[in-house]
């Protein structure tokens, strides 16, 4: 059985997508597809991901040098996978810096995987959205190559890389990525804020929008819902590094100077 129609249309695949196509051809013989999978492996017609999981190698290209995209690989890391915090910066492309690390959201928690220099790393729903079963909150599909890729909106990207600071990068990246976004759906931004339920995030994400009201033309009404659910004792920007900072009383914050004065954009 031929499969170049399938590997067209699929330039990463999983062993459930394969299995589906055999069975519209009217083959559902579990070794039939274990003999294909080896036939093209040797061929050099697809490389092994990790289980369950292959790259097409193009007509006339080389295993070792073909171009994979890793958006599609993080994306097919599991079938629930939705690409998040810098990676969903990257895929709308507002991160400032380019990463070989790849965050993908899941139900369940995935080993992480390597392929060629790319990493990626499974990052499970926020608790609170899987115990309201809202992990599709904010969640879009995107598109890489004509194939769709469940990814962050812009708008809960904002919020979870300020509740998750280590999978946005440095806080100067964090900064630099969200300030190049022009727009924002402010509504859904503190609706999604509210719905983490996690203090000190609403107060991080208060303080952001504070900090950038004009440029993205945030109101009082915007802030006010915040404000109210920020905490109720000064809570450090970065939870496990508790370094010397000014005092926000309005968010109940202590922000490093570096922040709170945006000095790298001071750099020329």
């Amino acid at each position: 059985m031929k499969l170049n129609k399938f590997f067209s249309t699929h330039p990463v695949f999983t062993v459930s997508e394969l299995d589906k196509f055999l069975a519209q051809q009217g083959s559902r013989n579990h070794w039939t597809r274990k003999a294909l999978l080896a036939h093209h492996r040797k061929q050099g017609r697809i490389l092994p991901v990790r289980r369950g999981l292959y790259a097409v190698v193009p007509p006339g290209a080389s295993p070792d040098t073909c171009p994979v995209d890793p958006y599609l690989l993080a994306a097919r890391m599991t079938d629930d996978a939705v690409l998040g915090y810098h990676t969903a910066l990257e895929f709308h492309g507002n991160a400032y810096s380019v990463y070989e690390q790849f965050f993908y959201l899941a139900e369940r928690k995935s080993a992480p995987a390597t392929f060629r220099s790319y990493r990626f790393r499974c990052v499970l729903f926020p608790r609170k959205l899987r115990a309201q079963g809202k992990m599709n909150f904010g969640v879009q599909v995107g598109e890489r190559a004509g194939i769709p890729v469940r990814v962050t909106s812009l708008e809960r990207t904002l919020v979870d890389v300020l509740d998750r600071p280590d999978l946005g990068g440095s806080w100067e990246e964090i900064w630099r990525s969200l300030e190049s976004v022009e727009f924002f759906d402010l509504n859904r931004v503190v609706d999604y804020a509210l719905l983490l339920g996690n203090a000190t995030t609403v107060a991080k994400v208060g303080f952001f929008l504070d900090q950038h009201r004009d440029a993205l033309m945030v109101e009082e009404a915007h802030l006010r819902p915040l404000r109210d659910h920020r905490p109720r004792n000064p809570h450090y920007l970065s939870r496990g590094a508790r370094k010397p900072g000014h005092f926000i009383p309005d968010w109940n914050l202590i922000v490093p100077a570096a922040v709170l004065e945006r000095s790298w954009a001071e750099v020329r």
